[in-house]
């Protein structure tokens, strides 16, 4: 059974996922990893999504706000075992519902081009392409996705 439960950064099974999902970064970005945990602190997160398979936190992510019009897609995560069972776009799902009833128009989000998997996750649910925006203007390795929401 999957349940999904809205809390924020204090919740500490989103807590433990996030370490699991910086390990995972740290081993896939290498000497560039330094520079992206830089913006990845979830101190002040209010928005998080776990995800829960018959009773243990398999998935997270968060969303926090990026401009008066946009929340951007955060600390996306799912653990081995709960892999290639539609997880991830639950959580992504609940994500952007959770924006739209902040009063959101859209998603802003940026992944690495070493996590594939983040990228087709991205692309199957509608996000598209964009220019790399803010600390990730000129990144090589990073790729910016948005979307509208309530569409």
């Amino acid at each position: 059974m999957i349940i999904l439960r809205r809390t924020d950064s204090d919740d500490p099974d989103f807590k433990a996922l996030v370490q699991l999902l910086d390990r995972d970064l740290a081993e896939r970005d290498g000497a560039d990893h330094g520079f992206y945990a830089q913006f990845n602190k979830i101190d002040k997160i209010r928005q998080a999504v776990v995800c829960y398979e018959n009773g243990l936190p398999v998935g997270c992510g968060a969303i926090k706000a990026f401009d008066d019009q946009a929340m951007e897609v955060k600390r996306m995560y799912v653990a081995p075992n709960g892999r290639k069972k539609g997880i991830a776009t639950r959580v992504l799902s609940e994500l952007e519902t959770w924006a739209h009833e902040l009063g959101y128009a859209q998603c802003v989000l940026e992944t690495g081009k070493r996590q594939p998997e983040a990228i087709a996750l991205y692309e199957k649910n509608g996000y598209a392409r964009t220019e790399n925006y803010g600390q990730y203007a000129g990144v090589e390795n990073s790729v910016c996705f948005a979307k509208m929401l309530g569409g």
